[in-house]
């Protein structure tokens, strides 16, 4: 049983900021609100209010959101056992925040009722029952969540079922099954949800998952099937532990693979997108290989498949990356062939003919390099330099003539400092500079910028957003093999290059001389 339409309920910003790493600010929290408003998300959980002063902070604030679409819910408890409701004190913070939605939450399992709140089942009923009624009588929306449902379901079906009637009886507007320990599989989790389902014919239900046991994803899509009509989850699966049920992967789910509608369904272009602002909001770095909207989530590497998807993308890709706001990519290794080198030549925007003597000799090049342990796969850029070297003759817009870097210390200094000297020609005009740097990449770094700065002004908005080093065949102590890989940034393009020796300076050398030559590739709009 699926429905038409299918109600998206938020919680990054409560259940999402609860994961390992995850730390929101008040105005990064505020803008995320915003994002997911303008992706056509239904609701947004903003926090708990008096759980911390960042959430009140947010509530205050938030009041001043325009949002077009979204409402905010403010997240609590019912009240405390043998307490008068309208003298709670966290019932009151709720209605402080000023949200037009409140979700509570309450006990579902038993051992919960007289193990963890030490009261009876029956005091446990009227705690749900007079916190929805009192909430609203106060004029709010009230999503009721059922905290552990499944788990009490399993061990007292009756009790847990009479819980979600107490809710039911005080006004709820949704009952939501929370499977909190995320440990249940599909077809339990379906078997109970169809249950409740058939009990409530007329209060919606929602579900709310975790991804303890993998397949977060899988029940809440299941919990839809058996007639839920809100599905709670996170962007990005964050949340505690293994995370809650990824949102980026369930909307286009319903969307595209169950013929499902959401609100969110006519902006499904920015999915991708939304993914990365979360991430970036947080400071974590994306998950490639997230569904849909993972930068590997549309690679093909091997030649057979990077030849298949050139004839007919659908014949190794499930659906059109753009729907989603991704694109197609080509991995270049040494498992490539001239199809997989044709295919990322044309992604570049260059014409290249595959039954050329210089496309044989460039993928004997190719596999030589990848023998010495070049890795081209995240690194776009350098492969791209290399591919217009060898097949197009072009050069470097410089030529590096040396460079040198030192490192020392000043006798009566506790921390070493780094200076490096570049020497390059610009046309028949030499740059020699000097600089000095935190370490010796960092030298080396300023020590190029400034030498081509004067000629290549656009170099100066590049950054590097990230740097790697990884040690190839480690038994050779310290004669191995590094290799040296360098994300770079102009805050609009990103683009990574490689660099591979036995001396880690020299491969972070290469690497960082390739950073600087496709950024000014890029602004000479010699890019296609």
């Amino acid at each position: 049983m699926s429905h038409s339409n299918i109600t998206i309920y938020d919680t990054t910003l409560r259940d999402g900021s609860q994961a390992e790493g995850v730390s929101f600010t008040v105005s990064a929290k505020l803008r995320v609100a915003e994002k997911l408003d303008q992706f056509g998300i239904d609701y947004i959980e903003g926090g708990w209010p008096g759980s911390n002063p960042r959430d009140m902070a947010f509530f205050e604030k938030a009041v001043d959101l325009d949002l077009k679409h979204s409402r905010i819910a403010a997240f609590g408890s019912t009240r405390r056992a043998s307490s008068p409701v309208e003298d709670d004190p966290q019932i009151k913070l709720l209605l402080d925040a000023s949200t037009p939605v409140v979700t509570i939450f309450g006990k579902s399992w038993l051992l919960h009722v007289t193990d963890v709140l030490r009261t009876t089942p029956e005091e446990n009923l009227s705690m749900i029952e007079d916190s929805v009624r009192f909430l609203k009588e106060q004029g709010k929306e009230v999503i009721y969540d059922a905290e552990h449902f499944y788990d009490g379901y399993s061990n007292e079906p009756d009790y847990a079922l009479s819980t979600l009637d107490a809710a039911r009886k005080g006004g709820a507007d949704f009952l939501v099954l929370c499977e909190t320990n995320g440990g249940k599989l599909v077809t339990p989790f379906k078997d109970i949800t169809t249950v409740v389902v058939e009990r409530f014919p007329d209060t919606p239900i929602g579900v709310h998952c975790h991804n303890d046991a993998g397949v977060g994803v899988a029940v809440s899509l299941a919990g839809v099937e058996a007639g839920a009509t809100m599905v709670q989850g996170t962007m990005n699966g964050y949340g505690e532990r293994n995370g809650n049920a990824n949102l980026t992967t369930i909307i286009p789910n319903l969307e595209i693979k169950m013929e499902t509608k959401t609100n969110s369904g006519q902006h499904m272009s920015k999915l991708r997108d939304l993914s990365l602002f979360i991430d970036d909001a947080t400071n974590l770095r994306p998950d490639i290989r997230s569904p849909y909207v993972g930068a590997a989530s549309f690679a093909h590497k091997g030649g057979v498949h990077a030849d298949a998807a050139s004839k007919s993308n659908r014949s190794y890709e499930h659906i059109d990356p753009s729907i989603v706001g991704n694109r197609t990519r080509v991995l270049v290794s040494d498992m490539s062939g001239r199809s997989s080198v044709m295919m990322k030549a044309k992604e570049m925007g260059m014409s290249v003919d595959g039954r050329s003597p210089e496309m044989k000799s460039f993928l004997e090049e190719l596999k030589r390099l990848e023998f010495q342990g070049y890795e081209f796969e995240a690194a776009d850029a350098s492969f791209d330099l290399l591919l217009r070297r060898f097949l197009r003759g072009e050069n470097f817009a410089f030529e590096v003539l040396r460079y040198h870097v030192g490192v020392g210390r000043e006798l009566d200094g506790e921390e070493s400092t780094s200076e490096a000297t570049v020497k390059l020609k610009i046309k028949d005009e030499e740059r020699h500079t000097v600089a000095e740097g935190n370490g010796p990449v960092s030298a080396l770094d300023h020590a190029l910028r400034n030498a081509l700065e004067k000629d290549f002004p656009h170099i100066q908005e590049v950054r590097l957003t990230d740097f790697k080093v990884r040690i190839l065949e480690s038994n050779l102590g310290t004669d191995a093999i590094t290799r040296v890989h360098i994300e770079s940034t102009d805050g609009d393009q990103t683009w990574g290059t490689v660099g591979v020796s036995d001396n880690v300076i020299t491969a972070s050398w290469e690497a960082l001389v390739d950073s600087v030559s496709y950024k000014i590739l890029l602004a000479s709009g010699n890019d296609s």
